[in-house]
């Protein structure tokens, strides 16, 4: 349904001027929040959240062949973005960093790189490579940070391993190399309400970020998470609890930013619990009927910055 909320796609339209398609990469990168005996995020699993993530093991090169032939004759796409996807990398040593980032810059039609990483794991030398590495390839970069939620309470519950100033910290370092960002949220993390969902929009909205992708939680197997939930230690929302959490983040969110995902996609096999046994594309229809029986759209409650309380005077 048109002009709902803005979606990633046409922002890499815009940007690029025709389709383009993410080449997930996978390089062997770890995360420091499962370093010295830690056993990571309680909701991650212990091949990260990667589920679409190629053999490590084969170089980048014939990964980026490897989908490209897949991706190129399915949905006829000619540019594509070399996505960094799984753990921390930014978290390899910086030399290993810039030479896994040069050979998929330097790959064919590559107009982009996309770089998953954390909060805590970024830092002015590696930014300097990627600035480099732009401007060598002539290709964009794009670093995506997993906020989660700008509840700091519910990132401590979570063993995230940072909080929100880490966020803002590395919001701040990586926008004056004018790189984009994207955000990663969950918007139904246990502990957290629809205040939080709320809140964590505007924040991503005053911090300008350009792109967010937000996840439903779901609960993957050999995960913390996983343990908490067969125990009883913690419960799953509703859907209809998520879906008007869901609402109103897209309400508060800032209308230039683009949203890249609505709902989580994990394997069957790999999980216990994700999106309530609905698929996607169905939540995603259902999501668009509230949001036109409610006559409401991406931004609709964006006016809450720039001195709002002034307006009150004239």
């Amino acid at each position: 349904m048109a002009n709902i909320f803005y979606s990633y796609s046409e922002y890499l339209k815009k940007k690029y001027h025709e389709k383009v398609y993410k080449l997930p990469i996978s390089v062997p990168a770890t995360c420091p929040n499962r370093e010295m005996g830690k056993h990571g995020c309680a909701f991650c699993a212990g091949e990260g959240t990667g589920f679409e993530a190629e053999n490590a093991e084969d170089s980048i090169t014939e990964q980026l062949f490897k989908v490209r032939k897949l991706i190129e004759s399915k949905y006829h796409v000619h540019k594509f973005i070399g996505y960094f996807q799984n753990y921390t990398n930014t978290y390899l040593p910086l030399e290993d960093f810039r030479s896994y980032v040069t050979e998929a810059a330097a790959a064919e039609d590559i107009v982009e790189i996309a770089v998953s990483t954390r909060p805590d794991c970024i830092r002015e030398d590696y930014l300097e490579a990627l600035q480099k590495i732009s401007r060598q390839f002539s290709v964009g970069i794009t670093v995506e940070l997993g906020l989660q939620t700008a509840n700091y309470h519910t990132l401590s519950k979570m063993e995230r391993g940072h909080g929100l100033a880490e966020f803002i910290d590395a919001v701040l370092r990586i926008q004056r190399f004018g790189f984009d960002i994207c955000a990663h949220v969950i918007l139904n993390l246990p502990g957290d309400t629809l205040a939080d969902s709320i809140e964590t929009a505007k924040i991503l909205s005053a911090l300008r970020i350009p792109i967010v992708k937000i996840h439903s939680l779901y609960i993957a197997k050999n995960s913390l998470l996983c343990d908490w939930y067969k125990d009883g230690k913690i419960t799953v929302c509703s859907k209809e609890d998520y879906m008007n959490r869901l609402v109103h983040f897209i309400e508060y969110l800032s209308p230039e930013t683009a949203i890249e995902r609505l709902f989580s996609r994990i394997p069957e096999e790999s999980s216990i619990f994700c999106n309530w046994g609905v698929s996607w594309w169905r939540l995603k229809d259902e999501f668009e009927k509230m949001m036109a029986e409610r006559e409401s759209f991406q931004g609709n409650k964006f006016h809450y910055l720039n001195g709002s309380a002034l307006r009150e005077l004239y």
